[in-house]
Protein backbone atom coordinates (compact mmCIF):
# COMPACT_ATOMS: atom_id res chain seq x y z
CA UNK A 1 0.00 0.00 0.00
CA UNK A 2 1.82 3.11 1.18
CA UNK A 3 5.57 2.83 0.90
CA UNK A 4 8.02 5.59 1.66
CA UNK A 5 10.92 6.11 -0.72
CA UNK A 6 14.52 5.36 0.21
CA UNK A 7 15.11 9.12 0.23
CA UNK A 8 12.54 9.53 2.99
CA UNK A 9 13.84 6.53 4.92
CA UNK A 10 17.38 7.94 4.78
CA UNK A 11 16.08 11.37 5.76
CA UNK A 12 14.33 9.93 8.80
CA UNK A 13 17.46 8.00 9.78
CA UNK A 14 19.51 11.20 9.52
CA UNK A 15 16.97 13.21 11.51
CA UNK A 16 16.83 10.64 14.31
CA UNK A 17 20.65 10.63 14.38
CA UNK A 18 20.67 14.44 14.62
CA UNK A 19 18.07 14.29 17.40
CA UNK A 20 20.07 11.69 19.36
CA UNK A 21 23.25 13.72 18.87
CA UNK A 22 21.60 16.93 20.12
CA UNK A 23 20.08 15.10 23.11
CA UNK A 24 23.52 13.87 24.17
CA UNK A 25 25.15 17.32 24.12
CA UNK A 26 25.38 19.84 26.92
CA UNK A 27 26.06 23.27 25.44
CA UNK A 28 28.22 22.00 22.56
CA UNK A 29 27.62 22.71 18.88
CA UNK A 30 25.10 20.11 17.69
CA UNK A 31 26.41 19.85 14.13
CA UNK A 32 26.93 16.46 12.50
CA UNK A 33 28.50 15.88 9.10
CA UNK A 34 26.94 13.81 6.33
CA UNK A 35 30.06 11.65 6.48
CA UNK A 36 29.46 10.87 10.18
CA UNK A 37 25.89 9.78 9.42
CA UNK A 38 26.89 7.67 6.41
CA UNK A 39 29.73 6.09 8.42
CA UNK A 40 27.28 5.16 11.19
CA UNK A 41 24.53 3.80 8.92
CA UNK A 42 24.89 1.95 5.60
CA UNK A 43 23.37 4.70 3.47
CA UNK A 44 24.85 6.05 0.23
CA UNK A 45 26.73 9.24 1.11
CA UNK A 46 25.86 11.04 -2.12
CA UNK A 47 22.11 10.37 -1.78
CA UNK A 48 22.26 11.27 1.91
CA UNK A 49 23.89 14.61 1.04
CA UNK A 50 21.05 15.36 -1.43
CA UNK A 51 18.44 14.43 1.17
CA UNK A 52 20.10 16.65 3.79
CA UNK A 53 20.09 19.58 1.35
CA UNK A 54 16.35 19.06 0.72
CA UNK A 55 15.67 18.93 4.47
CA UNK A 56 17.66 22.15 4.90
CA UNK A 57 15.66 23.82 2.09
CA UNK A 58 12.48 22.77 3.90
CA UNK A 59 13.92 24.39 7.06
CA UNK A 60 13.77 21.16 9.04
CA UNK A 61 17.53 21.23 9.61
CA UNK A 62 20.20 23.91 9.69
CA UNK A 63 23.45 23.54 7.83
CA UNK A 64 26.80 25.17 8.52
CA UNK A 65 29.94 24.98 6.42
CA UNK A 66 33.47 24.63 7.66
CA UNK A 67 35.59 22.30 9.74
CA UNK A 68 33.12 22.30 12.63
CA UNK A 69 30.08 22.53 10.39
CA UNK A 70 27.48 20.01 9.43
CA UNK A 71 23.77 19.62 10.09
CA UNK A 72 21.54 20.08 13.13
CA UNK A 73 17.80 20.06 13.75
CA UNK A 74 16.28 23.47 13.05
CA UNK A 75 13.65 22.95 15.76
CA UNK A 76 12.89 20.52 18.55
CA UNK A 77 12.16 16.92 17.57
CA UNK A 78 8.64 17.27 19.00
CA UNK A 79 7.98 20.04 16.46
CA UNK A 80 9.00 18.04 13.37
CA UNK A 81 6.34 15.68 12.09
CA UNK A 82 6.66 12.66 9.88
CA UNK A 83 4.36 14.59 7.53
CA UNK A 84 6.88 17.46 7.39
CA UNK A 85 9.62 15.05 6.34
CA UNK A 86 7.51 13.21 3.76
CA UNK A 87 6.28 16.51 2.30
CA UNK A 88 9.84 17.84 2.04
CA UNK A 89 11.23 14.73 0.34
CA UNK A 90 8.29 13.26 -1.62
CA UNK A 91 5.35 15.62 -1.57
CA UNK A 92 1.95 14.53 -0.27
CA UNK A 93 1.50 10.81 -1.01
CA UNK A 94 -1.48 9.35 -2.86
CA UNK A 95 -3.15 6.10 -1.87
CA UNK A 96 -4.80 5.65 -5.26
CA UNK A 97 -4.31 7.14 -8.70
CA UNK A 98 -7.47 9.18 -8.13
CA UNK A 99 -7.13 12.93 -7.99
CA UNK A 100 -9.91 15.38 -7.37
CA UNK A 101 -8.73 17.48 -10.32
CA UNK A 102 -8.63 14.56 -12.80
CA UNK A 103 -10.96 15.71 -15.59
CA UNK A 104 -9.99 12.72 -17.78
CA UNK A 105 -11.40 10.06 -15.45
CA UNK A 106 -14.51 8.54 -16.97
CA UNK A 107 -15.25 6.51 -13.82
CA UNK A 108 -15.22 9.50 -11.43
CA UNK A 109 -18.97 10.30 -11.57
CA UNK A 110 -19.92 6.78 -10.43
CA UNK A 111 -16.71 5.66 -8.69
CA UNK A 112 -17.53 3.58 -5.59
CA UNK A 113 -14.07 3.96 -4.00
CA UNK A 114 -13.20 7.62 -4.49
CA UNK A 115 -14.67 8.96 -1.24
CA UNK A 116 -13.67 6.03 0.99
CA UNK A 117 -10.11 6.10 -0.34
CA UNK A 118 -10.01 9.86 0.17
CA UNK A 119 -10.88 9.27 3.84
CA UNK A 120 -8.17 6.62 4.11
CA UNK A 121 -5.61 8.96 2.56
CA UNK A 122 -6.68 11.82 4.83
CA UNK A 123 -6.42 9.54 7.87
CA UNK A 124 -2.96 8.32 6.92
CA UNK A 125 -1.84 11.88 6.33
CA UNK A 126 -3.31 13.02 9.66
CA UNK A 127 -1.41 10.24 11.43
CA UNK A 128 1.81 11.35 9.69
CA UNK A 129 1.18 14.95 10.75
CA UNK A 130 0.57 13.90 14.37
CA UNK A 131 3.62 11.62 14.60
CA UNK A 132 6.62 13.66 15.68
CA UNK A 133 10.24 12.77 15.13
CA UNK A 134 10.44 12.15 18.89
CA UNK A 135 7.45 9.74 18.69
CA UNK A 136 9.07 7.91 15.80
CA UNK A 137 12.38 7.53 17.62
CA UNK A 138 10.82 6.44 20.89
CA UNK A 139 8.47 3.87 19.35
CA UNK A 140 5.61 5.61 21.14
CA UNK A 141 2.19 4.89 19.67
CA UNK A 142 0.54 8.11 18.47
CA UNK A 143 -3.18 8.46 18.95
CA UNK A 144 -5.26 7.04 16.05
CA UNK A 145 -6.45 9.65 13.55
CA UNK A 146 -9.76 11.21 14.62
CA UNK A 147 -10.88 11.32 11.01
CA UNK A 148 -10.84 7.54 10.61
CA UNK A 149 -12.32 6.51 13.93
CA UNK A 150 -16.03 6.46 14.50
CA UNK A 151 -16.08 5.39 18.15
CA UNK A 152 -13.73 2.53 18.92
CA UNK A 153 -10.43 1.68 17.18
CA UNK A 154 -11.38 -2.02 16.94
CA UNK A 155 -14.54 -1.18 14.93
CA UNK A 156 -12.72 0.96 12.38
CA UNK A 157 -14.04 0.51 8.83
CA UNK A 158 -12.60 2.96 6.26
CA UNK A 159 -15.46 2.31 3.86
CA UNK A 160 -18.20 3.29 6.30
CA UNK A 161 -19.31 6.93 6.39
CA UNK A 162 -17.71 8.88 9.23
CA UNK A 163 -20.07 10.79 11.50
CA UNK A 164 -19.55 14.26 12.95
Amino acid sequence: MLQLTKRTEYGLIALVHLMDHADGLAGQAPYVSAREISDRYPVPKRLLAEVLKDLARAQLIDSHRGATGGYALARRAEQISLGDVVRALEGTPNVTGCRSDDANCEIEPVCPIKNPMSRVRAGIWELMERTSLRDLASNREPQPPRLLLKQKPQTFNPFRAVGP
